[in-house]
């Protein structure tokens, strides 16, 4: 077990005095079966209104407007986790049961359908289709296809925009792990597998010292149904463990953005992002 300390710093610059914003946070983390959320809190500044609420894929949102002139926007979320790290039980499931089960509960069958931000490229279906086609069940199909896309796609930042889509950064075989969780989505479900798109935070160093403050991530990785759920982090070619906080789940990005918002003004606007994290045990 492990017990992280995450600062979570973001908003907008705008290019000048903007009348008006209204906003959308999804930046705290949620209680779930390995990680126990001790304390979690939001500031906001400047702040007239806020409304909590969890939303349908059981994400905690923080729903706020900014009603006066502002000429900046700032989130910041401190949150004390505990993470134990994942036991990854044995899945049964064979193909035909996996797919009567994708279409029996709405945790997978909306898990199960493309977006316009996962749709794979024919070569990436095929690849997935080839793997599915190859004797290994579900859930090992699986993880080896998420092994492939990890390693076809180099991560470097700057290639990719929070718009681009699977094929876009497949085209490039490089992208951030935003792109590398698309990719892998659009190929489980090409092949019948319910999967979904998980953002949250990683510790960066496995061997971190107790009190040491790091530079951390914002972060995603992915989740497939074979009979329950399992993780696994296509980016870093690692299973979820205790240094990968979970925020929220969703069909991709666009469901569990950090955070996004509409502003009344004539103006440009810039996001900046910052996250330290302490482990404290």
């Amino acid at each position: 077990m492990k017990r992280h300390r995450i600062t979570h710093t973001t908003g907008f610059h705008y290019e000048g005095e903007v009348n008006a914003s209204y906003n959308e946070a999804r930046m705290l983390p949620a209680g779930a079966e390995n990680q126990f959320v001790l304390s979690s809190f939001l500031n906001i500044s400047p702040m007239s209104s806020l409304n909590t609420y969890v939303d349908y894929w059981g994400t905690r949102v923080s729903a706020f407007d900014v009603l006066s002139p502002h000429r900046e926007l700032t989130l910041t979320a401190t949150s004390l986790v505990e993470v134990r790290e994942n036991t990854h039980r044995a899945h049964p499931f064979d193909w035909a049961e996996l797919a009567t089960a994708a279409r029996a509960s709405m945790d997978t069958v909306d898990q199960v359908a493309q977006t316009s931000r996962t749709t794979p490229p024919a070569d990436v279906a095929a690849l997935a289709a080839e793997i599915a086609a190859s004797g290994l069940a579900p859930c090992e199909s699986a993880l080896a296809i998420c092994l492939a896309v990890g390693e076809a796609v180099e991560y470097m930042a700057g290639v990719t925009g929070v718009h681009s889509t699977a094929a876009e950064a497949w085209a490039e075989k490089k992208g951030v792990c935003q792109d590398i969780a698309h990719i892998a989505l659009g190929a489980l479900r090409s092949v019948g597998i319910p999967a979904r798109y998980v953002s949250g935070y990683l510790h960066p160093n496995p061997d971190a010292a107790i009190g040491e403050t790091v530079t951390g991530e914002s972060h995603a990785w992915v989740e497939w149904y074979c009979g329950g759920w399992r993780g696994y982090d296509p980016t870093n070619l690692i299973d979820i463990g205790d240094r990968h906080v979970l925020v929220g789940r969703g069909r991709d990005y666009t469901d569990v953005a950090p955070l996004r918002g509409v502003y009344a003004g004539p103006f440009g606007s810039e996001l900046f992002v910052n996250v330290e994290i302490t482990r404290e045990y």
